[in-house]
């Protein structure tokens, strides 16, 4: 029985980048909490050990999902360019790089998005989140220092409202209808840096 499961999974296709994509679907229509290994099992038309082979359980999905947005934030930011030059320009490409990232992996970003800390693998995704922030914070610091932008409007302030500008994209944007990663970030830029830079 055990030996099957393998020739029942390239059967159906499944592989484990297909079980986490179709996961991570099923998570953001029911929530993670509201998700069980069994409406897992039938969104993928395998039985529940079928999921067994590929993960160890439904907590080890989320954090691969998870994962999944919140790496591409920390290699944009370990990127040559979101450290050399003028913070306003480091600012800029960071929130334009945080929209294609946003973009390109949708289902992650909005997960990760509606995480509210329920578990350690929450908790843990949460904080790395904090960490991107202090980045971005900084960089709102050293434009304000350096005259770029405004200096009467607070640095955690201007985070926030930049990135919830970013991260509302997840609510209404479909990417058969919607504009490119491009188009969004210029508009988006050009909305909210108008009203920054000094």
């Amino acid at each position: 029985m055990a030996a099957s499961t393998p020739i029942r999974q390239r059967r159906r296709g499944h592989d484990p980048e297909s079980v986490l994509s179709i996961a991570v679907g099923v998570f953001n229509e029911r929530g993670y909490d509201g998700t069980s290994m069994e409406d897992l099992a039938r969104a993928l038309g395998v039985t529940k050990s079928a999921i067994y082979y590929h993960v160890p359980g439904k907590e080890q999905l989320l954090a691969r999902a998870l994962d999944r947005a919140l790496d591409g934030l920390f290699e944009m930011v370990a990127d040559h360019r979101a450290v050399p030059g003028p913070a306003i320009e480091r600012l800029e490409w960071v929130v334009r790089h945080s929209v294609r990232i946003l973009v390109e992996r949708l289902p992650y970003v909005t997960l990760l998005l509606r995480v509210r800390g329920n578990s350690p693998t929450e908790l843990a995704a949460l904080e790395r989140r904090r960490e991107f922030d202090r980045f971005v914070s900084g960089l709102v610091k050293e434009a304000a220092a350096d005259g770029s932008i405004r200096a009467d409007v607070d640095p955690g302030l201007v985070t926030r409202l930049l990135f919830g500008t970013v991260n509302s994209i997840t609510e209404w944007y479909q990417p058969a209808r919607g504009g490119s990663a491009d188009e969004l970030a210029d508009g988006l830029l050009k909305m909210t840096f108008g009203g920054l830079r000094v």
